[in-house]
């Protein structure tokens, strides 16, 4: 049933249709998903803008030459790279119906993301433990809420990643749990793509301030 006006030339125009009609399977998840993502973009966004304004400000504490130890931010960087084309090698093995190794190439995915993970508390409690804590200036302040947000980011997609894990592990990789794994592929890729601008912006450029 819809809904009609005739026009002055006779014609019927349908405003809306009020029927029963199917829709795409998990349509609206992935939609759901991407604004997820686009407000994700915004607050990122207003934290590096934050971090652009207090980023030289240094209080007369240290500065990102004094606290940051690039070869172990290289290392954690590149743990973090590799998970993303890990997670490839997953979704690839997941339209081929591969359940095991698909949940092969998602745990690999996981050690990578917690080592990362790792590196970056270890980066924090160092820093910590030389006394350069959040309120010391606006550099730390600015910094501890961007890369801390971003791990913060990480543990919730690793936790994301057991949680599927298991969802695949006991129904399989029907489409409810693809869409699932395509949702996390998203997020996963979006950190990546995240944390480039952080390593760039924060680390790279604050080296050279």
């Amino acid at each position: 049933m819809s809904t009609k006006v005739q026009t002055a030339e006779g014609e019927a125009v349908a405003f809306y249709d009020i029927d029963p009609h199917e829709h795409p399977a998990h349509g609206s998840t992935m939609l759901g998903f991407w604004l997820y993502l686009m407000s994700d973009c915004l607050i990122f966004a207003t934290l590096f803008a934050i971090y652009g304004v207090l980023g030289g400000n240094f209080a007369a504490g240290p500065s990102p030459a004094d606290l940051f130890n690039l070869p172990l931010v290289a290392v954690s960087t590149t743990a973090l790279l590799l998970s993303s084309i890990t997670y490839g090698f997953a979704m690839l093995e997941m339209e081929q119906n591969k359940q095991g190794t698909t949940q092969l190439w998602l745990a690999i995915t996981g050690v990578l993301g917690a080592v990362f993970l790792g590196l970056t508390l270890y980066e924090f409690y160092h820093m910590i433990h030389e006394g350069a804590v959040p309120q010391r200036s606006g550099f730390l302040s600015a910094f501890f809420v961007l890369v801390g947000t971003h791990a913060l980011h990480v543990t919730f997609g690793i936790i994301w990643l057991v949680t599927l894990m298991v969802q695949v592990a006991r129904r399989g990789l029907i489409p409810a749990n693809q869409i699932r794994v395509q949702c996390l592929s998203m997020f996963w890729h979006f950190l990546d793509v995240i944390w480039i601008g952080v390593f760039t912006v924060v680390y790279l450029m604050g080296m050279l301030r």
